[in-house]
């Protein structure tokens, strides 16, 4: 069958799949380390982190071209395999070709200052580290994060992309079907999205936990026989409680029990030995 222009001839949906799964299998033996994308339905991502990631991508004109074929791609079992690593994803995608195509994504981590600026904003806003990775938190934070160029998801020009195939496009679809599998990949391990950026989610929940300390102490109706000594100690022994480490105030500690051993000593020492009555025989 030949080419019709510059466009290969249409191969039906299920041959595709089948050379996928064939093509899928093969690889499998040699690396015995795949990570596929499967979706269910045409819903690509359910998660606050997954539907952001997708949303980020279809709001640049750069790659909204390509992106339709890409979803398609995924949809129908063709990324093979999709590894996220820091500032990188790896994937492998299946094609016309008989071997599939090898997809790097270079993603630049977030600065220092855009990550200390988004730490200093999300103090006090997040309550736990499950809720940050389930999104749950303000929208006004969730605001923040989304914000172009300046939040937590990557902008074109923090993203390098290759593969393999011969598409002269910046974005080719076998590129754009490993991008959406991302945000699918997100909705099962978000977590992976702070190592990807190469920031420390450590960072924000600490904030939020030094914080809430603080505020802990500044209700205290009273001076308490116990108080905290923020400054003494590390913010890892603070929050086992949180962490919160108590100490004992030494003004107000009760004093110790005197010993009642000089007492029966004393009182042994008052009494008198006996001297005994009896007279001595005569000899």
């Amino acid at each position: 069958m030949g080419w019709h222009g510059n466009y290969p001839p249409y191969v039906p949906v299920a041959e595709r799949q089948a050379k996928a799964r064939r093509q899928a299998e093969k690889l499998r033996k040699k690396t015995g380390n795949l990570q596929p994308i499967s979706v269910s339905g045409r819903i690509l991502a359910r998660s606050w982190w997954g539907k952001s990631w997708n949303q980020n991508l279809e709001r640049y004109s750069d790659y909204a071209n390509r992106l339709p074929r890409g979803r398609s791609y995924l949809t129908n079992g063709m990324v093979l395999d999709l590894q996220i690593e820091k500032e990188t994803i790896r994937g492998i995608v299946a094609g016309s070709s008989a071997e599939p195509y090898q997809v790097t994504i270079r993603i630049q981590a977030i600065s220092d200052a855009n990550w200390k600026d988004l730490v200093q904003k999300a103090m006090g806003k997040i309550e736990t580290m499950q809720a940050l990775l389930e999104g749950k938190f303000p929208e006004e934070l969730k605001d923040i994060f989304f914000t172009k160029e300046a939040g937590l998801f990557p902008s074109p020009k923090e993203i390098k992309l290759d593969c393999s195939c011969p598409d002269w496009a910046v974005m080719c679809k076998h590129v754009a079907a490993v991008m959406y599998g991302v945000g699918v990949r997100l909705d099962i391990s978000p977590e992976l999205f702070f190592t990807l950026r190469g920031v420390n989610m450590d960072d924000l929940i600490g904030q939020v936990v030094k914080k809430e300390a603080e505020d802990l102490l500044s209700r205290q109706p009273e001076k308490s026989s116990r108080i905290v000594q923020l400054s003494e100690y590390s913010l890892s022994e603070i929050s086992a409680l949180f962490g919160i480490c108590l100490m004992p105030d030494a003004s107000e500690a009760p004093a110790p029990e005197k010993s009642s051993k000089k007492t029966v000593r004393s009182r042994k020492a008052a009494v008198k030995p006996k001297v005994s009555k009896t007279k001595p025989k005569k000899r």
